[in-house]
């Protein structure tokens, strides 16, 4: 597919107030329950993350499993964020943990015995070839690339903070089929403007938004938790309006993920 499918509009005729509605209040409503959503059950946690990057650890799950069997893996895509708490905690939780950063000094780096960073940007397309081709290493890829050449097939929890880029890479990610990779998604969505190459009026812009993560639910994919970020500034597509954070961190469990 080239284009994910598209939602109806929540009104008859497009209006902003009501695709911002439909869609805030489709984010704030958890889809399945998970009554353990963080490491403080598990040892090797020390303290808390600036932010609830929250996961679900409840049995009947894969991922609490795959923490206890050492078989986990996390993927964790960020922009020169110093807060690695999480990233930590799941290395000492027994997971192999990869943080992909273009900002590192180095092209891979590991810390510890499941701990390596990457020099990486993942991105929604693979740089061009002729471009690339003028330096000797592009340090931007999709996600679906990077996997094939770490030859990982599965990865247990994405965790994305990535300023804006996330809706072209969870589209990515979906049009790809690489979402059905993954266990579970914890993903820092923002909402002061569009995004990256997200085009169209601000009614066009929502429901695009609303479509990515529809698409999500249709790929056996449940809301858990979601977290509005108060300390972010409250901002809806550059408007104080709908009593809007312009910042959430969502997390979803795949259903069917085995």
């Amino acid at each position: 597919r080239w284009h994910i499918e598209l939602q109806p509009w929540a009104s008859p005729t497009p209006s902003l107030n009501y695709e911002a509605s439909r869609f805030l209040k489709y984010i704030s409503t958890s889809q399945i329950s998970c009554e353990h959503t963080n490491l403080n059950s598990l040892k090797g946690y020390s303290k808390t993350a600036k932010k609830p990057w929250s996961i679900c650890l409840d049995e009947r799950f894969n991922l609490i499993h795959r923490i206890r069997s050492k078989q986990c893996r996390l993927y964790s895509l960020g922009l020169g964020n110093d807060d690695n708490q999480f990233e930590l905690s799941m290395a000492n939780s027994g997971c192999e943990v990869h943080r992909f950063d273009p900002s590192i000094k180095s092209a891979h780096i590991q810390e510890g015995r499941r701990l390596w960073y990457h020099r990486l940007s993942i991105d929604w397309r693979d740089p061009n070839p002729a471009i690339a081709a003028h330096k000797l290493h592009s340090n931007t890829k999709k996600l679906g690339t990077v996997l094939n050449e770490f030859g990982h097939q599965k990865i247990d929890v994405l965790k994305a903070d990535v300023e804006s880029a996330e809706w072209k890479i969870l589209e990515n990610l979906i049009l790809e089929d690489v979402v059905e990779q993954i266990g579970q998604l914890v993903f820092e969505v923002h909402m002061h403007w569009p995004g990256f190459e997200v085009s169209g009026n601000d009614s066009t812009v929502v429901r695009y938004w609303y479509s990515l993560l529809r698409e999500l639910e249709l790929k056996d994919f449940r809301l858990f938790h979601t977290y509005k970020d108060l300390s972010k500034p409250q901002m809806f597509l550059k408007k104080e309006a709908f009593n809007a954070s312009s910042c959430y961190t969502l997390s979803w469990v795949n259903t069917r993920w085995k």
